[in-house]
């Protein structure tokens, strides 16, 4: 232990701020549901709400399970397929408006804002009907990394290659090209390009918006309608989510206000084929470089360094006192101990000496 306090300067404390980054790839294997426990759960799981899904990447109830991400589909009240007759109207239109409160926030008349195509929230395109899939905190850490999400959605008739179309999407933009007005932070417009000989009647597509901060992936049901639907649409026919023997091919349309959101979750699944991106882990530290100059820190407190009222390291009078730091302890300016750095050995110090410890607190 030191024999006195020293004051740090100023100058000697430095800030950083560093990113780290970890690849995330989820593959459509994991999403399927195919995973099945010991007592016949999945690794999807359902509620009683029915008002989301939740996806991991083992079955649910077992103790080894992760949570990756929960998805649930919503529409506002300016769309046209809202109707009171659908099933899950109401939770549908509350879901929405419950993304839209966080994400994009009130006008100036407290009006709930739709989420833009472009991001300008005071007009333009319109997403009105929405499937979110809000990552876990475990993959998206601090934030996603921009320009590194991309998913890929099968969207034909089948729904899977080679037979069916597939469509990548991206934030092809995001690196440079995000937004800043949103109350959850920055995001950025998704694109959706061809993949797999798509016949798209347009190249990059607007076909949502990702919130970086909030994990938020916001991707328009008109992916997968028509160009000729009454949602309007990408494809030069229609997307089947559904095939049923007895009712028939269902439709992008009539799945959204004919089924439950559980069961539009489960649409939506079958048509996954992967989702890559990067997460960010922001690491802040603050640096102190503490100094011992060649007369400070050569005594020390400890009690064995005194016997008989003479220095133990000392041989002769005449010797020079030294001392072994050991730790370095930083205090409060009322002299109370805030951390300990400790040495990885002793460091021998006397009056013809003198270092400078480098103390890194991360945070």
């Amino acid at each position: 232990m030191a024999t006195s306090f020293k004051t740090i300067d100023p100058k000697d404390v430095v800030s950083t701020r560093n990113l780290l980054h970890e690849a995330i790839p989820i593959t459509g294997t994991i999403v399927s549901g195919t995973y099945s426990g010991s007592t016949g759960e999945t690794n999807i799981k359902n509620y009683s709400h029915g008002m989301f899904q939740t996806v991991y990447d083992y079955p649910y109830l077992s103790s080894s399970a992760n949570h990756i991400f929960d998805l649930t589909w919503g529409y506002s009240n300016s769309s046209a397929l809202s109707s009171s007759t659908n099933v899950q109207n109401a939770k549908k239109i509350n879901i929405y408006n419950e993304m839209a409160q966080v994400l994009a926030g009130f006008d100036e008349n407290g009006n709930v804002r739709l989420f833009d195509e472009d991001g300008d929230l005071t007009g333009g395109s319109k997403i009105n009907e929405a499937v979110f899939v809000n990552f876990s905190r475990l993959l998206a850490k601090d934030e996603i990394k921009k320009g590194s999400f991309t998913i890929e959605l099968g969207v034909g008739q089948a729904g899977s290659e080679p037979n069916g179309e597939v469509i990548s999407i991206t934030d092809a933009s995001g690196t440079a090209g995000f937004k800043v007005n949103s109350p959850a932070g920055e995001y950025g417009l998704l694109f959706a390009t061809d993949k797999v000989e798509t016949p798209m009647s347009t190249s990059d597509f607007v076909a949502g918006l990702i919130y970086y901060q909030a994990g938020i992936a916001v991707l328009s049901a008109s992916v997968f309608s028509s160009t000729t639907g009454s949602a309007g649409g990408m494809l030069d026919d229609g997307c089947v989510m559904v095939d049923n023997n007895v009712v028939g091919e269902q439709y992008i349309q009539a799945m959204i206000t004919g089924s439950s959101i559980s069961g539009s979750c489960d649409a939506f699944r079958r048509r996954f084929y992967n989702v890559q991106f990067n997460n960010t882990t922001e690491l802040n530290s603050t640096i102190y470089f503490c100094r011992a100059s060649h007369n400070d820190f050569n005594y020390s407190s400890n009690p064995t360094y005194l016997s008989a009222s003479k220095l133990v390291v000392k041989n002769k009078s005449t010797d020079s006192p030294v001392s072994y730091a050991t730790a370095v302890g930083l205090y409060s300016s009322d002299r109370e101990l805030l951390a300990v750095a400790k040495l990885s050995e002793p460091l021998r110090k006397d009056p013809s000496s003198e270092f400078t410890l480098r103390v890194r607190l991360d945070y």
